[in-house]
């Protein structure tokens, strides 16, 4: 079999992989329906369509329609159409479960799970699982670093050789530049050094500086700000930056400065393999072997500021609007953090975030789990999706799968698909 290595699609914490053979079928479908109803706030419904008055003129120019009329109102037959694209997604990548959060004002709320949570004992997935979140971690770094730009203790266009000594091109690299995925350094979990160090001994734990070096032994790929690459190392750098001008862990300032004040109760960042219960088994081939394993207790410190994060979808689906909307910052430190810039086709980066078609947010993607948190700003729309593998299917990442499917039917004018990093 040809094998080849690929780093993280945007959004994936995931390390430099082999991609091999997609893992063993989930078995049978479940389903968890926590919220059938329909929300109960209100809101104002969509003006009637009015009817035209005749004219002469041939051709009539329609009126545009709003992101809040486009999105479709969740009766029970669209959410019949959310199961069966959901569970046909499952079936076909072989995916163990899934949860999936939708909803918008007026519109509706849809809250399922599918699959399994465990394959050993057949438990199912329910919304109310922790789960490994992999790179959406990077929304609650950089919102970290931002709110140090907000108290005026860093600038965006600081060099990072100003807070980090040894990186390479380090005084012209700004934290800009980094947060945007644009610093020209190369990714450490694209190292196969790196790769044999993590599945040879997935427990150990590995330290930032560790992390770094597998990156620093190779040349820069490019010139600062010269073009767009999706890189872990970048924000391993931004999450020292906040521990030297904070004066404290990082796991500790995002969880006193980013966490408590979002509201967020079941949200952490370990500082080890810490993993709260009730949580879902985890399953991957990113192994030594090249076959699937329970990757549940896996020490996510490799992933560390990148992607080791937990969360559940409760939190997940209020940080989606909170990061979208910029809730923590200032306008103005939100409006560059949203200046996004072409990153791959069909998908704009900004300061740690992204926008798809409208669908702003991360995906997040390591060992044995993905996630999905994206908002739609003018519908206030949510998506969310979490599930309990990585293994990528024709090439996708399976959060993408689901994204895609649920949004052609919510918003098919505006849908979600963000394609695997081409190759630097």
């Amino acid at each position: 079999m040809t094998t080849r290595w690929r780093s993280a699609a945007v959004g994936g914490a995931a390390v430099a992989l082999v991609v091999g053979p997609v893992g063993a079928g989930a078995g049978a479908v479940y389903g968890w329906d926590a919220a059938a109803h329909t929300r109960t706030a209100t809101a104002t419904a969509p003006a009637a369509a009015q009817t035209p008055t005749p004219t002469p003129t041939p051709k009539t120019t329609p009126t545009p329609t709003s992101a809040s009329d486009e999105f479709a109102r969740l009766t029970p037959a669209v959410a019949r159409q959310l199961d069966d694209a959901i569970r046909k997604v499952l079936a076909e990548a072989k995916i163990p479960g899934v949860i999936v959060a939708v909803s918008a004002p007026g519109k509706g709320e849809y809250v399922r799970s599918f699959g399994i949570a465990d394959k050993g004992t057949g438990a199912p997935m329910t919304p109310n699982l922790n789960m490994r979140i992999g790179s959406v971690t990077k929304t609650f770094t950089v919102t970290a670093l931002l709110e140090l730009v907000d108290d005026g203790k860093v600038g965006l266009d600081d060099p990072i050789g100003k807070y980090v000594d040894g990186v390479p091109n380090g005084d012209r690299i700004t934290l800009r530049e980094l947060a945007g995925m644009r610093s020209g350094l190369f990714n450490y979990s694209a190292d196969e050094g790196f790769y044999k160090a993590l599945t040879s001994n997935p427990e150990r734990p590995f330290t930032p500086q560790e992390l770094l070096d597998y990156s620093f032994k190779h040349p820069v790929l490019f010139e600062p700000n010269a073009k767009f690459y999706y890189c872990n190392t970048n924000l391993i750098l931004l999450g020292l930056v906040v521990e030297k001008v904070s004066g404290i862990p990082l796991d500790r300032f995002i969880d006193r400065e980013v966490v408590e004040p979002a509201g967020l109760k079941h949200t952490l960042f370990p500082t080890g393999a810490d993993f709260p219960r009730p949580h879902a088994q985890g399953y991957t081939n990113q192994t030594a072997s090249g076959k699937v394993e329970n990757s549940t207790d896996w020490n996510p410190s490799w992933g560390w500021a990148a992607g080791a994060m937990i969360s559940d979808l409760s939190d997940l689906r209020s940080w989606a609007k909170t990061l979208a909307t910029g809730t923590l910052l200032t306008p103005a430190t939100q409006a560059q953090r949203l200046d996004v810039v072409d990153a791959i086709p069909g998908a704009g980066y900004g300061l740690g975030i992204f926008k798809v078609q409208g669908w702003i947010g991360h995906n997040g993607s390591l060992p044995g789990y993905g996630s999905l948190v994206l908002y739609l700003p003018e519908a206030e729309a949510t998506l969310v999706v979490l599930l309990n593998t990585d293994i990528s299917y024709e090439n996708q990442e399976p959060s993408t799968l689901f994204g895609e499917a649920i949004t052609k039917i919510v918003t098919p004018d505006r849908v979600y698909s963000l394609p695997a990093q081409p190759p630097s």
